[in-house]
Parts: C-alpha cells; structure tokens; sequence
C-alpha cells in the first residue's frame, strides 16, 4: 500500500464527556491510542507528533453538581461552565495549526469538542465542514429535548446559540451554511429537522446513501466544498453501522457499512483538502474488543491517504 502524500500530523487527545450524559467517551483518545494509531499513521509515510491529552474539565460530580443545568435562550443546557472552559483550551490549540502546514488530528471526546476546533481552524481562513454523523447535531437550547451541547456544535458554528459558545475565539459564525456538508444522517429531532432542512446546508442521509451510492455521495459533496482551499473532516464514529462499530454512546441502527466508510474516506483523502479531523463519541465501555477504536485508526488511515493499490 502507498500513501497519496506524506503530511506533518499533530495528534491531540481531547477526553471530554460533558457535552452528553452518558459515561466513557472521555476514554477515546486512549482507546484509539491503543488501537495502534501512531504506528498506522507512521507505517504510511507520515510525520507524527502526539502531544497527548489537552487538559479539560472532567466531570466531577463535586465540582459540576451546581452546574448541571444551566437556563439559557429559552432552555436548558447540560454542564455549559465546563463545556465553554474546555472548548476555549480546545480553540487555542487549534488556532495554533490554523494557516500552517500541520495537520491536527483531535481524539474525542463527545461532539461538543468541533465548536473549539473549528473555531481555532477557522482563524487560518476560508474553511469546509464536511460532517460525517449519525445526527445533524443543529439543536439551540431552544429545540434540544436534552439540553446535551454535543448535539449543538454545528449550529453553535453557524452563530444559532448561547453567546459563550457562538462568540468562542471571535464574535459570531465561523462557518456559512454553504460551506457545511452532512453525510450519514439518519436521526433529527423534530424542531432541528426542521431548522436543518431550511439552513442551507446541504444534507446527504442514509437514504440518499442507499439511493445514490456513497461514490456519488462523497464527490458531490467534494464538488459543493470544490471553492473552498481547506476542509475540516468532522468524524462522528456512530455514523457507521452499530453492528461495525458498536462502541458509540448514541448508536442509530441502518449507518455506512464498512465500506462506505472507507470509501468515503478515500474519495476525501484524494482531493488533499483536508486540513484537520476530529473523530469523536468512542466509548470504550460499550465496545467489543476494541473494535470501535481498530475502525478508527484504518478510517483515519484511508482519510489521510491510505490506498488499497
């Protein structure tokens, strides 16, 4: 096997679990460690550096009992002081790779991390979202039947949310709808449908999967960002099937298979626009022998230049 092109690759684990309530996804970063990811991405020509963990605030129920639930815009939002504190350090990270040529590979953690992320990648200028999740993660406190902020980010991002997060880094949106691709979606609550379907940001669901073929899929979505210089690849791991990749706290039944994953991937990997990635929602926990973390680093391979010949 050959890679496309060899790059300089930042790892940085980030072990956050307050944006969701369900325990575990802290331990994604280890779990993808110890899946063999700095080896795989070494055995393909690249330069790696694994600065390890980011320091976040974890969820110590002493320390996060008051904060549990917050008011705000009209509803309500799980551990906000902690997730506005993490995604700050987050930001500042990121924004360090913004405009270089290093490639920061981020190891969630839950969903809620892409608002730090983004933000600090959006610093290096105009920026692609291709976001690959089971979920469209466009709730506000408003629509969120939960009040858990990793179903936000994208929406944060988009300048719709509590001030805190929309103005991370700098005041306002970081990214223009036009800008946002959603593949793999499958599972919307019934306010964020809505909201999704008149954003324009243009969504690709399990059925346009199975209707058009994920080869079709990937490069239209390529020719949507084609005006753009850079893409963020946002990997939610329960966009894959749960039967593939069951250690995910939110799995939703009729995901990508194997390999559509991959081939999603490939196809992304091949344009050479893609300047960062987060892989989130690991849960070591819920998993099978690792399994989860294993797809993780051969996906993350094949997204940054793994081929099968």
């Amino acid at each position: 096997m050959q890679q496309l092109h060899a790059q300089s690759i930042r790892i940085l684990g980030i072990p956050m679990d307050l944006g969701q309530q369900r325990r575990g996804v802290d331990m994604g970063p280890s779990a993808v460690r110890y899946a063999g990811l700095y080896d795989r991405l070494t055995k393909e020509g690249h330069t790696v550096d694994d600065l390890g963990n980011l320091d976040v605030p974890v969820r110590d129920e002493c320390s996060v009992r008051a904060h549990r639930w917050v008011e705000a815009n009209g509803g309500g939002l799980r551990h906000l002081p902690e997730v506005i504190e993490a995604c700050q350090a987050i930001y500042e990270e990121a924004k360090k790779c913004a405009g270089s040529d290093v490639l920061p590979l981020f190891l969630g953690g839950d969903h809620s991390i892409a608002i730090g992320t983004l933000a600090g990648m959006a610093c290096g200028g105009p920026l692609g979202l291709l976001w690959v999740d089971a979920h469209g993660d466009f709730n506000t406190p408003e629509t969120s039947p939960s009040g858990n902020i990793h179903g936000m980010p994208v929406a944060t991002l988009l300048g719709r949310g509590v001030p805190e997060l929309v103005d991370l880094g700098h005041a306002g949106p970081k990214l223009r709808p036009h800008d946002v691709v959603m593949i793999g979606i499958r599972d919307l609550d019934a306010e964020e449908r809505t909201a999704l379907a008149n954003s324009g940001i243009s969504v690709y669901t399990m059925r346009d999967v199975d209707e058009l073929g994920m080869a079709t899929v990937a490069r239209r979505a390529l020719a949507r960002l084609g005006h753009l210089p850079r893409i963020h690849l946002s990997l939610d791991m329960d966009s894959i099937e749960p039967s593939v990749a069951p250690g995910v706290g939110t799995p939703v039944p009729g995901g990508l298979t194997f390999r559509e994953a991959h081939l999603l991937m490939e196809i992304v990997g091949e344009s050479h626009k893609i300047a960062s990635m987060d892989v989130v929602e690991i849960n070591p926990i819920l998993d099978e022998g690792n399994r989860t973390a294993e797809l993780a680093v051969e996906l993350i391979a094949s997204a940054l230049g793994k081929r099968i010949l």
